[in-house]
């Protein structure tokens, strides 16, 4: 049985949809300002959307996973599952995520988690064959479950903290990626992916992910101004982690640096936005 939760929790990319689903709840929590039954319906069913998309992810690039060391191990290139079981999975997980955004909230939140999987399965893999750039316009997705939250708590789509909370996810999914095409670009390549590493030297594409780490952190200072943090503890700590940031990340201006661990910076990332979005969570319940 373990076993198979295991090759379950790999399929659907547990760990990432569950940091989708937080952000969603980080959404719904800002707009109503408050935890309720409301939430609990539509939370699943993003979780499970986004379990889909994970699984349909696997399948679109099973022949690539192949080709990459740290990727031929996983479900379908070992051989540990068939192609057509895990469409089927997929496409199961897909239809009854948006059927579960429907009935625990509305048309416009089902239609928001549907352009998430269409955005990340039909627009932005297609688009990694065939553009080095391609997480630029990728990134939008990880702008739209905070999106699905907001509007299940009643919040409108043209507020103005929801554009700016939505920029902050879309922007911050940049550098992320860019990271790990420095510590695994030559994977990338081997694969026939188009890679930035081809279009700019390592000191450039650390240059301008210091960049979009700065836009990072000023948008998080943004989400102070705008209010979307009410408690004075919560404006201090985003502030200080946004400051935090960008003085890690500007080592990566250094010309020459031995010890250069993309994947260092990577985890200092994620930890910067877990705080966001943990405070996100917690400060409107105070």
């Amino acid at each position: 049985m373990s076993h198979y939760i295991r090759l379950w929790a790999e399929l659907n990319k547990v760990k990432i949809t569950i940091v989708v689903t937080l952000t969603t709840l980080a959404g719904f929590t800002l707009a109503a300002r408050t935890i309720d039954q409301r939430i609990i319906v539509p939370l699943i069913g993003i979780f499970i959307l986004a379990c889909g998309s994970a699984a349909l992810n696997h399948y679109q690039e099973r022949k690539k996973d192949m080709l990459m060391q740290r990727t031929k191990n996983r479900p379908i290139p070992s051989g540990a599952i068939k192609p057509g079981s895990v469409i089927l999975m997929s496409f199961v997980e897909i239809i009854l995520g948006v059927w579960l955004i429907y009935i625990g909230s509305s048309w416009e939140a089902a239609l928001l988690g549907f352009i998430a999987f269409v955005w990340y399965n039909l627009i932005y893999t297609p688009l990694k064959k065939v553009s080095a750039f391609a997480v630029i316009p990728g990134s939008v997705i990880g702008s739209l479950p905070p999106m699905v939250g907001w509007v299940v708590g009643g919040g409108h789509l043209l507020d103005e903290r929801l554009i700016v909370m939505a920029l902050f996810f879309f922007i911050s999914q940049v550098p992320h990626f860019w990271l790990l095409m420095l510590k695994y670009g030559k994977d990338y390549e081997n694969a026939g992916f188009p890679t930035i590493n081809n279009v700019m030297s390592p000191i450039q594409i650390r240059r301008v992910t210091f960049v979009w780490v700065v836009a990072t952190s000023l948008d998080a200072v943004m989400l102070v101004i705008t209010g979307i943090f009410g408690t004075l503890f919560f404006k201090v700590l985003v502030v200080i982690a946004s400051i935090w940031l960008v003085v890690i990340f500007s080592k990566l201006l250094r010309k020459t640096d031995t010890e250069f661990n993309p994947f260092k910076y990577f985890m200092r990332l994620n930890y910067m936005l877990l705080i966001i979005i943990i405070a996100m969570i917690i400060d409107p319940l105070f």
